[in-house]
């Protein structure tokens, strides 16, 4: 009888689902630490935003506890989120890195074999100055559109702006190498050159010169303005209600060699938006929520930029 009772038992365990293992580990997630509303991690607060609460309903989905793992992105030039995403999942900090950016250029197969980890909750002196072999990166689906938009000051809050050529006779203030500075530089062969100002990102607040009436507009990506506006609930800043035709859809991004993950997320996403449960986080985080729009992963920028 034991030796029946054992074999029925091996029996079960070969016949159990391989996800059976899988999904009693963590769903481990890389978000980043101070990018609100989309995700923030503070000492001695709670962690709060979007991207929180979505990773936590699809870790619910799956049947798996979420466990996030908090980094630091670096704003300087030198910085690139293509490559610090890739660091952290290839050396296993998370399966799943979320709010990334899904253009046809952030998922190329990388120019280098090795990259350098950012900054994240819990690293060692080593693990700051050691490289990681690259992965190739998988998108989801995505799950929330991010376009650029116009972000004007108290003395132009009235201007009605319908196309980046209203935007002709406003000081302008943009962040030198920004998608928006690329933009207003290249518009009409560059007839807004010469009302624009070149702010140097990390160092001058192009928001609070804004406020204080310095400038008259802008173009920054909506979750920037939804952001300021959380810290600033009384900001002098206004939303124009425009929004720059080219943007970017934002999705989870895993390694290819995890095929079945991003099957199971995309699964989870496509059933948390049929229920109208991701907009619903949207705006409990104070985020402006538009839709995915196509296509999924926007193409080369720069050239559909130059060639409007």
């Amino acid at each position: 009888m034991r030796g029946r009772l054992a074999a029925l038992g091996l029996a079960a365990m070969l016949a159990m689902p391989a996800t059976t293992a899988w999904a009693a580990d963590p769903l481990s997630v890389c978000l980043d630490e101070d990018r609100p509303p989309l995700s923030v991690h503070h000492r001695g607060k709670p962690d709060s935003g979007f991207d929180v609460v979505l990773a936590q309903a699809i870790a619910d989905r799956l049947g798996r506890p979420l466990r996030i793992q908090w980094f630091e992105s670096k704003l300087d030039e030198d910085s690139s989120p293509q490559l610090e995403a890739n660091a952290l999942l290839s050396d296993g900090r998370c399966s799943l890195v979320g709010g990334y950016a899904l253009t046809a250029d952030s998922l190329v197969v990388p120019g280098m074999k090795t990259a350098r980890l950012p900054d994240f909750t819990g690293a060692t002196r080593d693990d700051r100055r050691r490289r990681v072999a690259l992965g190739v990166l998988a998108p989801s689906q995505p799950y929330v559109y991010a376009p650029m938009t116009v972000v004007l000051g108290p003395k132009a809050r009235d201007r009605k702006i319908g196309g980046i050529g209203d935007l002709a006779g406003l000081r302008l203030a943009i962040e030198s190498g920004s998608l928006g500075d690329a933009i207003l530089m290249s518009f009409d062969k560059g007839r807004l050159i010469d009302n624009i100002t070149h702010l140097v990102p990390g160092r001058d607040d192009l928001l609070g010169a804004l406020a204080r009436g310095d400038y008259d507009a802008t173009l920054i990506d909506l979750g920037r303005l939804d952001a300021h506006r959380t810290a600033h609930p009384n900001t002098a800043i206004s939303a124009s209600g425009y929004y720059y035709p080219i943007g970017a859809n934002r999705g989870y991004v895993g390694l290819a060699s995890d095929p079945a993950l991003i099957d199971a997320v995309n699964k989870a996403l496509t059933e948390l938006a049929a229920e109208g449960k991701i907009a619903a986080f949207g705006k409990e985080a104070g985020l402006t929520y538009l839709p995915p729009r196509e296509p999924a992963i926007l193409g080369d920028v720069w050239r559909q930029i130059i060639q409007r």
